[in-house]
């Protein structure tokens, strides 16, 4: 305890030689009592538990739920040690004088990252568990675990499941459809019809081109695609080439002409006056920008309708990622760009340090210390299967959107030389948020609705980024929130909101068929490759493929 009390001391001590305000003396004081208070309140129930006042909380700390980790005294000692020492430094950055919300907000991000590093379940010596498994197999757990470790810089990425459970047309992205166009950016997936008829305005997904678009077409029974063709619609799916140095002058103006292009081959394909479109995260703001732009021009009808997957048009509340985007890291992200792409495992290793303790000290502890096998995992094969970004979009997006927040700026932003404005958007959208979202925040999400003039259905489901989206029906998981009364803030709306069980995939193709009920027969142009648009080969195509 004197030595970590000693490193608080240095701690502040290093802030201020960095120019950084830290708490007032009487502030500083008043934290280092708190601290022994609760130190020899600690040492009491050690010591004398038939003293203690309280009874301790049970551990909901996954890293120490082994029981390993309270039948030993010395290690009951130190994971508690260690909570207690955790829950005091992020307190301290409550205390620390002269900082505005931003600066606190990264101080605390960085606290948590430097807590979530120093916890003794990720060293060898001080994890039970690690030393039980290593007297057990004499040492073939450290073994495999470098093993793993040395695979994993060979390849300069963190490995989260086993390399060779999954194949994308094997037993991932196995919805029957065929690509029916391909353009130097983007190849567009026509899906097979599974029902008699079908809805006569047809759906094309746009998914972030930060990821592939299969996180929508997972395994079968989590495959949003294949739910969706069961309803009775006709779907495209965009699938984003990975970039390359040939990419170097892509910018944005790029991605929503090619929204465009999607929107205008389906209508033109299939002899429809409007599609319905789904915008997933950053190609969901992309799809506010396409509407934005479509009614500038006058073409707002092209779009019978909007969905947005956990998108974000209002970076003013865009959370952790904000953290990203201050003028250093600008300037890094730009060094690492000489190809005029970035490596989209720069990209990966930002999402798992936004949860790194899941993400990143998990797998040190799981695959390199306790040296298990990876378990397979389709949705984390898909997470570690990385996408490169045009630099010069990418760079413009963080600065302008992230960093400046000018897409809500009326004439804030110019898209293939118009200025567009979100608020002359009328177009019915449906906006889809997740409780615990660390990439949209549900609250950056909800502002979507306050931007678009048109009638807005928000949903906020439970989960987040990801796992808030893929919940199919039929896995019985999960609950999602809906209110139809007026709401001006996200509490508003949660306050007046219903609470239902189950998937939100129910709600929304009842309310994309409102919006459009008549049906046709699945006949002719609806089967892939029989009407204008002839096949080019079977799904999920060859951009999905390429490094």
């Amino acid at each position: 305890m004197q030595h970590w009390t000693w490193m608080l001391g240095r701690a502040q001590q290093l802030m201020l030689e960095a120019g950084l305000p830290i708490a007032d003396g009487e502030a500083i004081a008043a934290q280092a009592r708190d601290f022994w208070t609760d130190y020899l309140g600690l040492w009491q129930w050690f010591t004398a538990p038939g003293a203690a006042t309280a009874e301790r909380p049970p551990e909901k700390d996954r890293r120490f739920s082994a029981e390993a980790w309270r039948a030993n005294p010395m290690f009951d000692w130190l994971r508690q040690s260690y909570a207690l020492i955790a829950n005091h430094w992020l307190r301290g950055v409550d205390a620390v004088d002269g900082l505005d919300a931003r600066q606190r907000e990264q101080l605390r991000f960085a606290t948590r990252g430097m807590i979530d590093a120093l916890s003794p379940s990720n060293f060898a010596l001080t994890n039970p568990e690690v030393i039980e498994k290593t007297i057990e197999t004499r040492g073939e757990n450290l073994v495999a675990g470098l093993q793993h470790m040395l695979s994993d810089m060979a390849r300069g990425q963190l490995t989260h499941t086993a390399a060779d459970a999954f194949e994308l047309g094997r037993n991932l992205a196995t919805a029957p459809g065929k690509v029916v166009k391909r353009t130097p950016l983007y190849e567009l997936i026509h899906y097979a019809p599974t029902t008699e008829r079908v809805l006569a305005t047809p759906l094309v997904i746009f998914p972030p081109w930060i990821n592939r678009f299969y996180i929508l077409d997972l395994t079968p029974e989590k495959s949003f695609i294949r739910w969706a063709v069961e309803q009775g619609v006709s779907v495209f799916m965009v699938s984003w080439k990975s970039a390359d140095a040939s990419m170097a002058d892509v910018t944005w103006d790029d991605y929503v002409a090619a929204q465009i292009d999607a929107i205008d081959t389906i209508r033109a394909a299939l002899d429809v006056p409007a599609v319905h479109t789904i915008g997933y995260c950053v190609a969901g703001t992309t799809l506010a920008a396409t509407l934005a732009l479509l009614a500038a021009r006058g073409e707002a009808d092209k779009v019978a309708s909007a969905t947005f997957f956990t998108a974000q048009v209002d970076f003013a509340q865009a959370g952790d990622l904000m953290h990203f985007v201050t003028d250093e890291q600008l300037a890094m992200i730009a060094q690492l760009t000489p190809d005029g792409f970035l490596d989209g495992r720069f990209m990966a290793a930002t999402f798992n340090l936004l949860r790194g303790r899941d993400l990143i000290w998990n797998y040190v502890t799981n695959n390199y210390l306790l040296g298990k096998d990876y378990a397979p995992f389709d949705l984390l094969h898909w997470n570690g299967d990385t996408t490169n970004l045009p630099a010069k979009w990418h760079l413009s997006y963080l600065t302008d959107l992230y960093r400046d927040n000018r897409l809500v700026e009326p004439g804030g932003v110019t898209v293939l030389g118009e200025p567009i404005d979100l608020t002359r958007i009328e177009t019915p959208c449906y906006i889809q948020a997740g409780r615990e979202d660390h990439i949209a925040p549900p609250a950056s999400v909800w502002e979507i609705t306050r931007h678009v003039r048109g009638p807005a259905r928000f949903v906020l489901a439970a989960s987040g980024h990801i796992a808030g989206v893929v919940n199919p029906p039929a896995a019985g998981k999960y609950r999602y929130w809906t209110s139809d009364a007026p709401a001006a803030t996200l509490d508003d709306f949660v306050a007046g909101a219903s609470e239902t069980a189950g998937s939100w995939w129910p709600d929304w193709i009842a309310w994309l068929t409102a919006q459009a009920p008549d049906t046709v027969k699945a006949k002719g142009a609806r089967i892939p490759g029989k009407g204008k648009l002839t096949a080019l080969e079977d799904a999920p195509g060859t951009y999905v493929r390429q490094p």
